[in-house]
């Protein structure tokens, strides 16, 4: 009887787990970046920015993460699954926002390509 129950559930778990998957976009794209401190605080704001202005998404219905060493770096954005937005709009405005970023960054130190991977998710 136990067995049952607990193989049920089981089930159960796997069939919810299964139905309630995310839409993921990625993609991936070489740039120059300087190494300075800030860079990833003043990515992350063009792109709120960006998309704010270019959808009718409010930038407290985005979640943006940022994450990398010093020769790669990766931008996850998700955005709710019930916005009238294509991920691929979204995904548009994240590489033109890296390649603003990269084209006004005027670091003194060395510049160094960075592979981007771009992840872009409907929660």
């Amino acid at each position: 009887m136990k067995r049952a129950i607990i193989f049920r559930i089981l089930f159960c778990s796997i069939l919810l787990v299964g139905c309630n998957t995310t839409e993921v976009l990625e993609s991936e794209m070489e740039v120059v970046f300087s190494q300075k401190s800030g860079l990833l605080s003043e990515l992350q704001n063009e792109i709120i920015v960006s998309i704010t202005e270019q959808t009718e998404l409010a930038s407290d219905s985005l979640a943006i993460m940022l994450d990398g060493g010093t020769d790669e770096l990766t931008v996850s954005v998700g955005f709710p699954k019930d916005a009238k937005i294509d991920d691929k709009l979204i995904q548009q405005i994240v590489e033109n926002s890296i390649k603003n970023i990269s084209e006004t960054d005027t670091g003194t130190t060395s510049e160094e390509k960075i592979k981007v991977k771009i992840k872009i998710e409907k929660y």
